[in-house]
């Protein structure tokens, strides 16, 4: 049986927040030898627009996340709007029992409207800082926040410390040092010594 992660996106979201864990993420399988590891990217349609323009397929529906082993939320301007789309948030069905389940900068505010951070620790983009905080979460100012199988990271480049979270995780800490080794400048990687 092999290990699933499903990246949810939507119009608008933030081009790094899903290309950064989704290069990342793939790199268990292209460099560390994980034939059983597949990273999905889910949304509510056939294909989606990032906030940079780029239209990206998707590689399956939002309602494929409560089978994956991680769910990652991608973050952009709409996220306000559709936290309070209920038709929208009822297509998650997610279970931190079971799954780790976390977020890059507004992406927080799913985890809270759907009840994973009340009373925890958080972080968030600085512009979405009160909202966060008005729904319950205890916002802290650090690019990466780990409750156990809930996690959020704040800025786009903390998508590697969300990325290598979930990996090792999943995985382990040696496959998150190969595959932060294979992004590395020439001169940090180790595997070219």
């Amino acid at each position: 049986m092999g290990t699933t992660i499903a990246l949810v996106v939507f119009d608008d979201f933030t081009d790094l927040d899903l290309f950064l864990p989704w290069d990342l993420l793939n790199r268990v399988r292209l460099v560390g030898g994980r034939d059983d590891w597949q990273v999905k990217i889910v949304g509510t349609e056939a294909t989606h627009v990032s906030q940079a323009g780029l239209r990206i397929p998707t590689t399956g529906f939002v309602e494929e996340a409560v089978d994956a082993d991680a769910v990652l939320f991608t973050s952009g301007p709409r996220v306000p709007a559709l936290i309070e789309d209920g038709r929208y948030m009822n297509r998650f069905s997610l279970s931190p029992e079971r799954q780790l389940i976390g977020s890059m900068c507004s992406g927080a505010l799913f985890l809270a409207k759907l009840g994973l951070l009340t009373g925890m620790e958080a972080t968030t983009y600085p512009t979405r800082r009160k909202l966060l905080a008005s729904m319950g979460a205890k916002v802290v100012d650090r690019g990466f926040v780990e409750n156990g199988n809930v996690a959020t990271a704040a800025g786009c480049l903390a998508g590697q410390d969300l990325s290598a979270w979930i990996i090792r995780t999943l995985a382990d800490q040696a496959m998150v040092d190969s595959v932060i080794d294979s992004v590395l400048p020439v001169e940090q990687m180790v595997i070219t010594k």
